[in-house]
C-alpha cells in the first residue's frame, strides 16, 4: 500500500507496522532481538508491527537499529529560508506565525444572517 494524504490514520499505522516487520525480517532479527537492541519491550515491537500507535521515541530507537533513521531527514527536512527572506529578516530567525489577514472587502460571516 502506498501511504497518501487520503489514507486514514489507522491505515497509515498498519502500513508503517508492516514495513517495520518487513525490514526486521530482512535483517534476520526476531522481535525479541530487535526490542533488546533498541532498548524497548518486546510487546512494544509487537504492538507497532500490528499497527498500534506508539511513542515517537520508541520508533526512533527501532529505526536506529534497523538503519532507517536517516529516512527521517526526508520526512522533516531542515527549514531553510529563501535568500530574500534572509535579507529581509537581517539574519534573524522567525519565531512567530502571524495571523492571516482577511481581504479589506470581506465581511465576517454570521450564523444569524439569512442569504
Amino acid at each position: 500500500m502506498k501511504i497518501s494524504a487520503l489514507s486514514t490514520d489507522e491505515a497509515v499505522l498498519v502500513e508503517m507496522g508492516a514495513r517495520l516487520a518487513h525490514r526486521r525480517l530482512e535483517l534476520q532479527l526476531t522481535q525479541a532481538a530487535l526490542a533488546e537492541q533498541a532498548g524497548v519491550a518486546k510487546r512494544t515491537v509487537e504492538r507497532l508491527e500490528a499497527g498500534a500507535s506508539g511513542q515517537l521515541s520508541s520508533w526512533i530507537r527501532l529505526l536506529r537499529v534497523l538503519d532507517l533513521l536517516p529516512g527521517l531527514e526526508r520526512l522533516l527536512p531542515a527549514a531553510m529560508p529563501s535568500p530574500m527572506e534572509q535579507l529581509k529578516r537581517k539574519g534573524k530567525t522567525r519565531r512567530r506565525a502571524s495571523a492571516r489577514s482577511q481581504p479589506a472587502n470581506a465581511e465576517p460571516w454570521r450564523w444569524d444572517e439569512e442569504a
